[in-house]
């Protein structure tokens, strides 16, 4: 397969945006409208609103001007802080109906994997930068896309973090795929999105890592053999199909079908697993490196 972008501007996604977002982004921007006059008619600052429903005044601001998709929880506080009467928490579903159009798309470099990824049954990652993104928490995610550059507006992240929550999908699907993680113990040192948010991420870590038929393993800095210093990689069985190697750096994706090549990344992850700490070691690294943070 031949290389694809990987980074993302504005002008890259405009038209990507305009078509995934055309049909629902008035409604938010309805809806953004409604919170704003319900909270001025109630005589509250957005900073006011905001903690009373648990949400930071820039958020506020956000969801007002449709440029973040209100969730179900807070159309249901805000209704009642703002003695809306049900015409907020009414909408609810249609919201989450209107954030699945908008988030069935990726960007057109990542189309080709993302397809794979829904129908396989097998998937190992090994990753030495992040979280791999079927284990991200939303606000680690969002984080992510906040510290892009160039800088993304608030709608692109907002598309881009919806679609990759909506891949964690494959998790919960039965029967259950089989998944393991190798994941470089520098990304556990690296607390992007801050403190907070890093708990939350590695608090999910736990809670996977200790799902049947999921495992996570840590690669620990101190190994003296480390036979996966060529980079991050994913290797992915389909549905009634040979198992593919998946590989993104700088600014290109790659898929690789060669069977010989596949095959040698193959075995290169299993060696990566013997070298790992075990699954039970893992877990007990992270749970040590969450409890200093």
């Amino acid at each position: 397969m031949g290389a694809g972008r990987n980074i993302e501007s504005d002008d890259d996604v405009r038209t990507e945006l305009q078509e995934d977002l055309s049909e629902v982004s008035d409604f938010f921007r309805a809806i953004g409208k409604q919170i704003k006059l319900l909270r001025e008619r109630a005589g509250m600052t957005q900073k006011e609103l905001g903690e009373r429903v648990g949400y930071g005044e820039h958020l506020i601001g956000a969801v007002e001007r449709g440029k973040r998709t209100p969730q179900p929880e807070f159309l249901v506080a805000a209704d009642k802080v703002l003695n809306a009467g049900g015409l907020l928490a009414i909408t609810k579903d249609d919201v989450m109906r209107a954030r699945a159009k908008a988030r069935v798309r990726h960007p057109a470099w990542f189309r080709g994997y993302a397809a794979l990824e829904v129908d396989s049954i097998e998937m190992h990652d090994y990753t030495t930068l992040l979280i791999p993104g079927l284990l991200q928490t939303e606000r680690y995610a969002r984080a992510l896309y906040e510290m892009r550059q160039p800088a993304l507006s608030e709608e692109v992240i907002e598309m881009r973090v919806a679609a990759r929550m909506a891949r964690q999908e494959i998790l919960t699907r039965w029967p259950r795929a089989i998944f393991s993680w190798v994941i470089d113990e520098s990304v556990l040192r690296r607390p992007l999105g801050g403190r907070e948010v890093f708990k939350e991420q590695l608090q999910r870590l736990l809670e996977v890592g200790r799902m049947r038929g999921m495992v996570v393993q840590i690669m620990p800095l101190d190994r003296t053999e480390h036979v996966g210093m060529g980079g991050s990689f994913i290797l992915l069985t389909p549905k009634g199909r040979p198992q593919t190697a998946y590989i993104e750096v700088q600014t290109s994706s790659r898929l690789i079908t060669d069977p010989d090549e596949v095959r040698i990344m193959n075995a290169r992850y299993g060696t990566l697993r013997a070298q790992a700490l075990s699954p039970e070691e893992s877990l007990a690294l992270i749970e040590k490196i969450l409890g200093e943070l």
